[in-house]
C-alpha cells in the first residue's frame, strides 16, 4: 500500500473520529493540533486504524507515537 493511501485512509478516520469537518494533514500533526483528539477519542482512534488496516498495535508501539507521520511509518511497516 502505497504511503497517499494511507494517509488518505488516516485521514477519513480522523475525521471522523474527531467528528471533523476538515483536516489538513501533515507529519507532524499530533493530539496538541486537534481541540477534540482527547484520552478517550484517542483510543478510538487506534481502534480504528487498527480495524481498518488489519492489525493490532502494541502498546509499546503506541506509547511512542509523537504524531501521525510516525503512525504512517509505523503502519507501513506493518503492512510490508
Amino acid at each position: 500500500m502505497e504511503r497517499s493511501e494511507i494517509i488518505e485512509q488516516l485521514t477519513e478516520i480522523m475525521l471522523d473520529v474527531f467528528d471533523l469537518d476538515e483536516l489538513e494533514f501533515h507529519d507532524g500533526l499530533s493530539a496538541a493540533d486537534v481541540e477534540e483528539w482527547d484520552s478517550l477519542s484517542n483510543i478510538r482512534f487506534v481502534v480504528a486504524v487498527e480495524k481498518q488496516f488489519g492489525f493490532r498495535f502494541s502498546n509499546s508501539e503506541i506509547e511512542g507515537l509523537q504524531n501521525v507521520g510516525e503512525m504512517v511509518a509505523l503502519i507501513e511497516s506493518k503492512l510490508a
